[in-house]
């Protein structure tokens, strides 16, 4: 499905998939994501009574992708925001963003939040303070960081994704944190995403400065071995944030995959709990 913008010198298009009726829902990956980091939500949104919503944004899956050795967040955010503009909502939306989705998500809601229902932040991108020092370094040379997107192949990505899977682990015992399927996606995700979008981070604002005028009904989840993001960093952001709440997974970068089952019982009693 392809929802045009216009007026805009960034492309104009954004693929995006819609199931179920209801009060809108829209869910925001994180990078070198795509939209089917919610496939598992998706669907349960829709027999629940919602209306869902996924994109791919800009620079990620079967979006456009500008020729750019560099991106930068105001180009991905006005994409988003057109987008969102072109749906024609109702009514204010509940917005679900993971990991870069989780800033594009609080920058919409600090911007819009008479549009912004509420706000379900997974493993959030907030501040550049979150990385480990050594990636922090790296997304400050982006030059550095599209070349090695580049040179990278997926084979070996997908083996760094196995290793990662099975040094993570599973809370239920099993070999993996990720399920085959959730691993293949991640590679051909990674092979799909533009070098430049690697340049978003060394863009971003610190929002920590912000969060204290989101009044939003807030839930936060986040996997408390993510290694990422470092997991101290989330209860700083629910304790900034007048009405958030806290749940932590025992779960890496990626709860809402790895997790899918317990992370859809949260998102849905969260939201009965806005009706």
């Amino acid at each position: 499905m392809k929802s045009t913008i216009s007026d805009l010198e960034i492309p104009t298009t954004a693929n995006f998939v819609q199931q179920g009726d209801g009060t809108p829902v829209v869910m925001i990956h994180g990078v070198s994501a795509s939209l089917h980091d919610w496939d598992d939500l998706v669907p349960e949104l829709a027999q629940n009574g919602y209306a869902s919503y996924a994109l791919d944004l800009l620079g990620h899956g079967d979006s456009p992708k500008p020729k750019s050795r560099a991106y930068h967040i105001d180009w991905v955010f006005e994409h988003f925001l057109h987008w969102m503009t072109s749906l024609r909502l109702t009514e204010p939306a509940i917005v679900i963003g993971h990991s870069l989705g989780g800033y594009i998500a609080l920058e919409y809601a600090r911007r819009f939040s008479a549009w912004t229902r509420g706000l379900i932040l997974v493993n959030p991108f907030y501040s550049l303070s979150q990385l480990p020092f050594l990636l922090r370094r790296t997304y400050h040379h982006p030059t550095l960081s599209s070349m090695i997107s580049l040179q990278l192949p997926e084979w070996m990505f997908r083996l760094v994704v196995d290793v990662t899977s099975i040094g993570m682990g599973h809370s239920s015992g099993a070999l993996h944190a990720l399920p085959e399927h959730i691993r293949a996606q991640t590679a051909l995700d990674y092979t799909r995403t533009a070098s430049g979008v690697y340049n978003v981070p060394n863009t971003m604002c610190d929002l920590t400065g912000y969060l204290s005028s989101i009044s939003l009904p807030t839930l936060v989840v986040w996997g408390d071995r993510d290694q990422t993001l470092a997991p101290s960093s989330f209860p700083r952001l629910v304790d900034a944030m007048p009405r958030a709440e806290a749940r932590s997974i025992r779960a890496g970068h990626v709860p809402h995959q790895s997790n899918a089952q317990e992370f859809n019982a949260m998102v849905l009693e969260f939201l009965r709990g806005l009706s």
